[in-house]
């Protein structure tokens, strides 16, 4: 593999399918990854890239993609995208199921994968992207689950730029706000209606938007490192 290479976490649509186009338009090998393998072969045959299957909640589906990832090379950008919001019960209605999912695949899946890669990411020098939330700096009624799980995600990306500043890898938080993807499809649990009314009548991003600013961070010089990033729509504040 002469191409450096991006691994990208949740890479079947949204953000992350976004940021894998972006990528490889870039001239990254990109490395698609999430549980949706279709979803992840149509993005893998738009960008030339790699599908694999991974679930970042399960320690052995970590631990096999990681081999996969190793036999291809070092890992030049890690983008932990996987994550996301189920249901929107206010505490005292909380659905602790819910809550379970969305700490770990938010907060420890970017563990597992993360420490997994580290050592292909220590040897290219490379680039650690977290995507966040601007959920993960405010609160709002009925989000405590996934504003838990993004803070949660935050103080993680916090402590361990300060862990590695003495090493020569890169780690970046984006906190993108409103953005017009399956997000609210998958918190709603299908339910389109609620869904679509999120983004009715307002100013979304979109997640080439994201994908921009991803890019853009990929492309810096290595003695350059973007801390925190946060994205939204002009109507949002």
């Amino acid at each position: 593999m002469t191409k450096k290479i991006a691994v990208i976490t949740g890479g079947g649509s949204g953000i992350g399918a976004a940021a894998a186009v972006a990528l490889a338009e870039d001239g990254y090998h990109v490395v698609v990854a999430g549980r949706r393998v279709e979803k992840l072969e149509e993005v893998a045959a738009r960008t030339g890239g790699t599908a694999i299957r991974l679930d970042v909640t399960d320690d052995a589906s970590v631990e096999k993609f990681a081999a996969q990832v190793r036999e291809l090379g070092n890992v030049d950008v890690l983008v932990n995208n996987a994550g996301g919001a189920h249901g929107l019960d206010t505490l005292r209605e909380a659905n602790l199921e819910d809550w379970q999912v969305m700490y770990d695949t938010n907060v420890l899946g970017v563990v597992r994968v993360t420490k997994a890669l580290l050592p292909l990411i220590d040897a290219a020098e490379g680039l650690i992207i977290n995507i966040g939330s601007m959920a993960s700096f405010t609160a709002y009624p009925g989000g405590s689950g996934y504003n838990a799980a993004k803070f949660g995600l935050r103080a993680l990306t916090r402590a361990f730029r300060m862990e590695e500043v003495s090493n020569p890898i890169r780690i970046t938080e984006i906190d993108p706000g409103r953005v017009a993807t399956d997000f609210s499809l998958v918190r709603f649990k299908g339910d389109a209606a609620k869904a679509d009314a999120v983004y009715a009548d307002k100013l979304n991003l979109t997640a080439e938007d994201i994908a921009e600013a991803i890019r853009w961070v990929a492309s810096l010089p290595k003695h350059m490192n973007i801390d925190t990033m946060n994205i939204m729509p002009r109507d949002q504040a």
